[in-house]
């Protein structure tokens, strides 16, 4: 059971209205203004400015707010998720914490990274620019060495705030990561990191044009869709690239991107990695990391993957089409009643003066069943991005998975994922076209499982070998299968979930059924299909699967059909 599902707990009410998942978020680290917090666990309150009543005292530097016609009632797991926080980085007494988090006490933690300790020899520190909760940026010059006389961005982590076993790893985790995805054009540029017996000191490039919500609010609130489009391809080409990795953010929000000059033009920047971690295809993590408008409701289930990443997007896509957030409440409760329950507005301008695509976009990205939700290679592919970029393809690590679940999968379902992906659209088969193209198909135009591995390879960094992915692909390379054309490899590769997600799905659904009649239908009896469904002999076949086969001729029935798709799950039938 998820965290949010603990015991109600009053919250008392606060005016601090932003982030209430903290990180290292030295957003401002790399921009040119300071924005302190007088609150530990808050980022800046929001846009009071030309928004219906907006509180006076508002900071106009966070991101707009959304108010509701009528309050949420007042449950929450706020309390428990602030206290969780709080243990993970040794800001409260172990008792006071409702959630064991690792090891507590300061006393014989090993705090040396093996970093140069040379940080002072080699530059010069400047002024603040920046603080966060674990820490605070400064400007800097290089007095030496290859960047000498060149203005970079040193985020500075005082050990003495490192008082955990989780702190210390989260501060080494985030060089590793910088260090291994230096280089992409999106990504802000990583050149070293130091210590001494007071501070880890992280050097990258100084990021002078300010954070992306600056450059919102300097647009009244809202981008144009022509405009939000150059945004949203550089943010998915960045976090897709992560991704490939095995690094999931974690921490996605206006405030952690960058523009690299004041010019119009000028290149966005993901920053701040502080939370990041790493995970496989198959992996779920659990520990509450974010920021309260920007955390996906799996996140505050406790059980999460890269797709949290795109539920930030999309709340970002959101707030650059409209000006206001998806979700809003006063209270932290009310925030994380609010991604769990409501549902975002599309009605209020100028969403009905948006083209269709990009509402379906935004759509898709905040859908709460994240299985639902496009990776960040099939949202650039998506009709309101495909024809706006020129982005390098990079391989979409998701298809593996479903490479993997078709080849385990029974005979019968491999008939039927076929027969759904007779259904297709152009825009579908464009993105597997990418996708099988990156694989290397050879002249006869099949690939093998092994070319998964070589095309990943292409891409590899030191965070994917950490994150474990490439382990993973070798498995399912060194699976015994059949070459796949690009027939069968669309039927491989595509998601059930992704497709139910549509609109349209039933047609779709019926389309499909009506391909599996005319090819793969048969009769089939229930001891059969639980044979080929691999159901223990102890599960009461006939109870579970007699809605499956059609009565009247034996053959699956369209429910039977559209449950073999998803799958065979058993875990329903342990209830007593």
């Amino acid at each position: 059971m998820g965290l949010c599902h603990g015991k109600p707990i009053e919250v008392p009410s606060s005016n601090a209205e932003n982030s209430v998942v903290p990180g290292n978020s030295e957003h401002a680290a790399n921009s040119d203004a300071t924005k302190p917090s007088n609150f530990p666990f808050y980022s800046p309150s929001p846009l009071p400015s030309g928004f219906k009543n907006s509180p006076a005292n508002s900071s106009v530097t966070s991101t707009p707010l959304r108010f509701f016609k009528r309050p949420f009632p007042p449950p929450s797991p706020a309390k428990h998720i602030k206290a969780l926080l709080a243990r993970r980085h040794g800001a409260v007494k172990p008792n006071e914490a409702t959630i064991p988090e690792g090891s507590e006490c300061e006393v014989g933690l090993d705090k040396s990274f093996g970093f140069s300790k040379h940080f002072l020899q080699k530059f010069e520190l400047g002024e603040e620019v920046g603080r966060g909760h674990f820490g605070y940026t400064c400007l800097a010059k290089a007095k030496k060495g290859e960047l000498k006389g060149h203005e970079l961005a040193v985020k500075v982590i005082p050990k003495a705030k490192m008082t955990t076993t989780i702190a210390i790893e989260d501060a080494r985790r985030e060089v590793k990561i910088l260090h291994a995805i230096t280089g992409h054009k999106n990504l802000v540029q990583f050149y070293d990191a130091y210590e001494d017996d007071d501070n880890v000191y992280i050097v990258m490039e100084l990021c002078k044009g300010g954070e992306l919500l600056d450059r919102i609010l300097s647009r009244g609130g809202k981008y144009s869709e022509e405009d939000a489009k150059v945004v949203m391809v550089q943010i998915l080409s960045a976090v897709a690239f992560c991704h490939l990795q095995g690094v999931v953010h974690r921490d996605l929000k206006p405030e952690n991107f960058l523009f690299s000059s004041k010019e119009g033009e000028s290149q966005l920047k993901a920053i701040d990695f502080g939370l990041s971690d790493y995970v496989k295809p198959d992996e779920r993590l659990n520990d509450i990391v974010g920021s309260a408008y920007y955390v996906a409701p799996e996140v505050l289930h406790r059980a999460y993957g890269t797709e949290a990443d795109m539920w930030s997007i999309g709340v970002i896509a959101y707030i650059l089409l409209c000006g206001s957030r998806p979700f809003w409440a006063r209270t932290e409760s009310g925030i994380f009643r609010s991604v769990l329950k409501a549902e975002p507005s599309f009605e209020e301008a100028p969403w009905p003066s948006l083209s269709s695509e990009a509402k379906d976009f935004v759509k898709r990205l905040l859908n709460k069943d994240y299985r639902k939700r496009p990776t960040a290679v099939q949202a650039l592919s998506h009709p309101w991005l495909s024809n706006s970029h020129d982005v390098k393809n990079l391989l979409d690590i998701s298809i593996c998975k479903h490479i993997k679940a078709y080849i385990c999968s029974s005979s019968l379902r491999k008939l039927a994922l076929r027969a759904l992906a007779k259904t297709l659209t152009v825009v579908h088969l464009a993105y597997f076209q990418d996708q099988f193209t990156l694989l290397g198909p050879n002249k006869s135009g099949v690939i093998s499982l092994q070319n998964l591995k070589t095309a990943l390879l292409r891409n590899s960094t030191g965070a994917m070998k950490d994150s474990r992915v490439v382990d993973y692909v070798n498995v399912v390379s060194s699976l015994q299968y059949r070459k796949l054309n690009f027939e069968e490899f669309c039927a491989a590769a595509l998601s059930v979930y992704q497709m139910e997600g549509l609109e349209n799905w039933e047609e779709h659904a019926h389309s499909a059924y009506e391909n599996f009649e005319k090819d793969g239908n048969r009769s089939i009896m229930i001891e059969e299909l639980a044979s080929e469904l691999g159901l223990s002999p102890s599960v009461p076949v006939h109870v579970v699967l007699q809605d499956w086969i059609r009565h009247a001729d034996g053959k699956l029935s369209f429910t039977g059909f559209v449950r073999l798709l998803h799958g065979f799950s058993s875990r329903p039938l342990h209830k007593p």
